[in-house]
């Protein structure tokens, strides 16, 4: 019996050279962007890039990530509080002229952000049935680390700088955010239209590490 056309699946669309190389330009020019303007990011497109960030693959389609708006002040506070301690220890690790260059890096846009998100790993999650992370139970973790991707690519589609904030105590934010049990820390990120715009990485920029052309070699065995 053949099928008749509304039931038939769709056909998938055709990716040309052209959205291709746009789609190389959008690699390219995401960016870890620390300055933002001040002015509001529309809710809509916030809402699109997040629909659009859940299209990730997920191991056994579990999709264990968890997004927390993170718009009270005391809160908000309270995570500032914590990079200004850990940077400060970070710096402290470093000597002489590199000490003095980690001193003059902007690595986080913390007050300036109009959107702070936290994204979490619901590690109890049931969804997915365990499929895939008997043997690597991380593998929860690296799904919530596509579904960020996917939603910085999502979000420099839209004209919007992500800079995700890493220098965080996260059992400090954890507490801070008062997210259910089970919830682990994944990624902190500061969301807004940015101050800026650059080609290269702000750290190869300002001379803090170079991009390695070897990373992107394929090894054979």
């Amino acid at each position: 019996m053949s099928e008749s056309p509304s039931s038939a699946a769709p056909l998938p669309p055709a990716f040309d050279d052209a959205f291709r190389a746009r789609l190389a330009d959008l690699f390219a020019w995401r960016r870890d962007v620390r300055r933002f303007r001040t002015d509001p990011v529309d809710e809509a497109v916030l809402r699109t890039c997040l629909d659009w960030a859940a299209l990730a693959p997920s191991v056994g389609n579990s999709q264990p990530w968890r997004f927390v708006r993170v718009s009270e002040p005391r809160r908000r506070a309270s995570v500032a509080a914590s990079f200004e301690r850990c940077n400060a220890a970070a710096r402290a690790t470093y000597a002489d002229e590199r000490q003095g260059l980690y001193a003059r890096l902007k690595l986080a846009g913390l007050r300036e952000a109009p959107v702070h998100l936290a994204v979490f790993c619901d590690s109890g999650t049931e969804a997915g049935h365990g499929l895939g992370r008997a043997t690597m139970p991380e593998m929860l973790r690296y799904s919530v680390a596509a579904c960020i991707h996917a939603f910085w690519l999502a979000a420099r589609a839209h004209g919007l700088g992500v800079g995700w904030v890493s220098i965080l105590e996260p059992a400090i934010v954890t507490q801070a955010l008062d997210v259910p049990e089970g919830w682990d820390l994944i990624a902190y990120l500061c969301v807004g239209h940015p101050v800026e715009e650059h080609a290269d990485p702000e750290l190869v920029r300002h001379g803090w590490q170079e991009r390695h052309p070897e990373t992107a070699r394929l090894l054979e065995r």
